[in-house]
């Protein structure tokens, strides 16, 4: 058992709240951060049906990707759907966190999966919606205690360049300070300069997590008042974008390559639209609905176009940029994940050792039937 605020930290780790667009509604929509949680169902959409089932299945919190509760409520009437899947939900004590935009964006998110099922390379950003702040924390620790606060610093996210953590640079120097009458020095006496052999540790993280690694850096450090430094630095870290633009190894009519999207995604059909009779090599993709960035797969090259939720006109005007569209459907694309966040949500349990029940949700099911 633990309580719901861990597994939203755990949460925030996988896809940071940040990331979510300004419109979006991501977090704790429904219940306590101080509630206990001991089984926990992964699920694509917050329907009736789900939570009739996490009812009878004695579940304590649903965490989807879409959000429950999207815009402001005027009116809870619970004999309407929304008023009535709240009060199951209040009534059973169980909380809803909704992961949305910021796991579409999220490294290993959404767009992520969808790449990786499709058997992409050389996947990188498509849509780019903003670029990590970055800023540089300079400490200055006892050299004893320097390998305890650099592990503690990378361990809450700091150090995080590329595919490497916990990157640091260290400087040895000598630190003095005088402990005053009412300290309680972990070194030296009061009313007596100390000068002690310190490490100054520098270590970089995204601005948007400035909070919590001061904070574990406070805890590890053995000083009752660490002396530190924060700068913002110019260089900026991970590029953030909704979709994904990637490559097949080997180029492929187009006809060849929906069927494939058909099959890895298991979806009953797919909707083609030719942009003449090029092959295919370059991948533009987004999850969910994405006829937005139509033009925007044009200007950056690709040759076609995944998404969901296409209409008419906007698949004509794919058409008219030359490049192939195909919509596989906004459930198809999207519902990989929630085997994918199962499981890194088991791993960190698992770690914490929480002793919980994660289970990925079965029931969901394409509102939408080929017939």
């Amino acid at each position: 058992m633990v309580k719901c605020q861990v597994v939203m930290e755990a949460l925030d780790k996988i896809a940071p709240r940040y990331l979510a667009e300004d419109w979006d509604n991501v977090g704790l929509l429904v219940g306590s951060p101080a509630q206990e949680v001991h089984k926990i169902i992964v699920a694509l959409d917050v329907s009736e049906a789900l939570v009739d089932f996490a009812v009878t299945g004695k579940y304590d919190m649903i965490i989807s990707h879409h959000p429950l509760l999207f815009k402001p409520m005027k009116q809870l009437r619970t004999d309407l759907p929304q008023g009535r899947v709240l009060q199951k939900l209040l009534t059973a004590n169980i909380a809803v966190f909704a992961a949305h935009t910021n796991l579409d964006i999220a490294s290993g998110g959404v767009n992520d999966v969808l790449a990786e099922i499709l058997g992409l390379k050389n996947i990188r950003p498509f849509a780019v919606t903003a670029e990590e702040e970055l800023v540089k924390l300079v400490v200055f620790v006892p050299a004893a205690q320097a390998d305890v606060v650099q592990k503690a610093l990378g361990d809450a996210g700091a150090g995080h360049i590329g595919n490497y953590s916990h990157c640091a640079f260290r400087c040895e120097g000598q630190g003095t300070f005088l402990p005053l009458e009412k300290s309680n020095p972990f070194i030296g006496k009061p009313g007596i300069l100390e000068q002690v052999e310190e490490v100054r540790l520098e270590t970089i993280f995204p601005v948007q997590s400035q909070n919590r690694i001061v904070r574990a850096m406070c805890k590890a450090h053995p000083y009752e008042e660490p002396a530190y430094d924060l700068y913002p630095l110019k260089n900026k870290g991970t590029v953030m974008s909704l979709g994904r633009l990637a490559d097949l190894e080997t180029a492929v009519p187009v006809e060849i390559f929906a069927h494939k999207v058909k099959s890895a995604l298991a979806a009953d059909a797919v909707r083609l639209v030719r942009g003449g009779e090029k092959m295919v090599s370059r991948v533009a993709l987004c999850s969910g609905s994405g006829a937005e960035f139509i033009a925007k797969a044009a200007y950056m090259g690709a040759d076609v176009y995944v998404t969901g939720d296409v209409k008419y006109h906007e698949a004509q005007r794919a058409a008219e940029f030359g490049l192939h569209l195909i919509d596989a459907g906004h459930f198809a694309t999207e519902t990989p994940v929630v085997s994918v966040l199962t499981e890194k949500l088991k791993a960190i349990a698992a770690a914490g050792k929480w002793n919980i029940e994660i289970f990925a949700d079965e029931t969901g099911e394409d509102p939408f039937e080929f017939i």
